[in-house]
């Protein structure tokens, strides 16, 4: 069985036991209306207050001198550096779910703050009708841990138990989970246990240990050889999957975990949450983001998890892409230059780097085989929010390329096996960008404006007073989603577009999944691209002109039943995508 929580507030018939886990600490109180003494044992304080319940606040103050939020508080109703508030996490839970199996996901992932106007976990029910009638059976919410200010990508999260209350409250969440599950729409949440953001986190005065001496590009490393911050960690993905029922995660750059422990925490986590699965009878879902590309984390067919993980983001595959798309070559992308090898290595093989040099980092090798993974094993985009805010402007790849190369990357993108996931309007082709944005106050707001122009000196001396500031207001609100301009002809177009390919995904893809074990083939010569996967007995086969000229289509070509644009003509028109079962 998954073991009893050690951090937070526990609620029993006495009242409610507070726990702090403060080795350098000499003493601690809590404090209510008035200051309780708690009582140290070994590294922990411990106090049982009568009387407390579900909505009292409270908070720890810290040698006499200095009053902190609970480090496992299950809410913050005044931001980062308020009171802490008990949560009773019983739920009138109006859907029995269990979930749905790995082959269904079809992703949208979204950041709440700017998903709809009013930037709230309620607001997000109202366009969940909209998700199921697009195709998406998955939504994935960008991280909720507390965050200082109002605003935030949600990768400063320093308090990871709590969702951030400038979405709402956390029966909110609740309500949006319950009514999503109710549509049949499974919800995943992305967690961040690589670092903690630069303000509001107090472990390091109370808890030194749970930082190595190495370094992460966000701050110090973490480090799970200790067991309290191994726990912390491992107990806040059951937080989640259990209180809030999300049907999985997304685990930020666990390249970044510098001390990641033995066992590693990833095999921990991963064999705790599956323990989880089990006792609930749940399909329970984890996805990595790993720029080491280690296939052998993967193994998308573990039901439940025992250790690895369903599937990786594969940024090859975006890389790639991108690249064939817009020509740009700076950056990461000078690593996709022969893109015509990568193009045809993500499409058959998952990972494009295998464990070849990557000239971007200095030559050093990088990843691990994947020929022998299942295609499910890789969550490929052409989008998502990484890939669009990390611009200096945040523009989205409908700004960057022609229009019908987009369509046509994304007919290949749902047409193709692997898991697809769009980032929140492109189903629409939505253009609004999505910069980077903050709410810090003071030095650390200047420092965070000064680091983005180094980073991003080139641009800035290039585009100056048009890039946005990224501590302003005005840079979220660019980034809110126009949900009117989805009734627009272009990008009702588009939508209809994307519904289609949804639907021939579902009736026509997804049941050869489970049966698609290896690697596929696929050939990209002159703008002609064909590939092929085969499933048991039979083959999913997709060609496609990527280029702006007519071209041949391959000679002979032993075309299957088609299930998107019909049997391929003599002569292939610019930016076309066909697809087809045989056997």
């Amino acid at each position: 069985m998954t073991a009893p929580a050690l951090f937070g507030p526990l609620r029993t018939s006495e009242g409610v036991t507070f726990r702090l886990w403060a080795p350098a600490a000499r003493s601690v109180d809590v404090l209510l209306d008035k200051p309780v003494p708690m009582t140290r044992r070994g590294d922990w304080f411990l106090a049982t207050v009568p009387g407390a319940e579900a909505g009292t606040r409270y908070s720890f103050r810290i040698d006499g001198e200095l009053d902190i939020p609970d480090p496992g508080s299950h809410f913050q109703p005044d931001d980062v550096a308020g009171p802490s508030e008990v949560i009773d996490h019983d739920f009138a839970w109006q859907t029995e779910w269990r979930g749905r199996p790995w082959e269904d996901c079809v992703f949208l992932e979204a950041h709440v703050g700017t998903f709809t106007p009013q930037g709230t976990y309620r607001a997000i029910i109202d366009k969940l009708d909209h998700l199921v009638a697009t195709g998406i059976t998955a939504l994935e919410l960008m991280p909720l841990s507390d965050f200082p200010g109002l605003w935030n990508w949600g990768y400063d999260g320093v308090l990871p138990y709590a969702p951030d209350s400038s979405y709402g409250r956390p029966e909110d969440l609740k309500a949006l989970i319950d009514a999503a599950h109710a549509r049949g729409l499974m919800v995943f949440l992305d967690v961040v246990y690589n670092h903690f953001g630069p303000e509001g986190n107090y472990l390091g005065r109370i808890a030194p240990a749970t930082f190595s001496d190495a370094h992460t590009p966000w701050g110090g490393a973490i480090d799970y050889r200790v067991p309290e911050v191994r726990a912390f960690a491992v107990e806040n993905a059951v937080h989640w999957l259990s209180h809030y029922r999300f049907d999985g995660l997304r685990l930020d750059a666990v390249h970044a975990i510098v001390t990641p422990g033995e066992p590693e925490l990833l095999t921990e986590l991963s064999r705790t949450v599956g323990e989880l699965a089990r006792e609930t009878d749940r399909h329970i879902h984890l996805v990595l983001e790993n720029d080491d590309n280690r296939a052998a984390l993967l193994a998308p067919d573990e039901d439940p998890p025992a250790g690895r993980y369903r599937a990786q983001w594969n940024d090859d595959y975006h890389h790639a892409w991108h690249v064939l798309l817009t020509g740009e070559a700076q950056g990461y992308y000078s690593d996709y230059g022969d893109v015509v090898v990568h193009i045809e290595r993500v499409l058959a093989e998952g990972f494009s780097y295998q464990g070849t040099p990557s000239p971007h980092r200095g030559g050093s090798q990088r990843g691990e085989p994947s020929t022998a993974l299942p295609r499910s094993a890789f969550v490929n985009f052409l989008q998502n929010h990484d890939q669009i805010g990390n611009r200096p402007l945040g523009e989205r790849l409908a700004t960057l390329a022609l229009p019908e190369a987009v369509e046509a990357a994304l007919a290949v993108l749902l047409l193709q096996p692997s898991p697809p996931l769009l980032f929140m309007g492109e189903e629409w082709g939505a253009t609004e960008p999505f910069p980077f944005f903050c709410d810090f106050k003071g030095e650390l707001a200047e420092a965070v404006r000064q680091g983005r122009k180094r980073e991003f000196a080139e641009a800035y001396a290039r585009h100056g007073e048009e890039i946005p500031d990224p501590l302003a207001r005005e840079t979220r609100d660019l980034a809110v989603l126009d949900w009117g301009a989805a009734a627009e002809p272009a990008h009702a177009q588009r939508l209809a577009l994307t519904r289609d390919l949804l639907r021939v995904r579902r009736e026509r893809i997804v049941p050869l999944l489970r049966a698609m074990t290896g690697k596929g083939r696929a050939t990209l010569e002159t703008g002609r691209l064909y590939a092929e996967w085969p499933a048991g007995s039979a083959t999913l086969m997709l060609l496609a002109n990527l280029s702006d000229a007519p071209k041949p289509a391959p000679v002979p070509l032993q075309w299957g039943e088609p299930i998107w644009n019909g049997a391929p003509p003599a002569t292939l028109p610019p930016w076309t995508v066909y697809a087809a079962v045989a056997g």
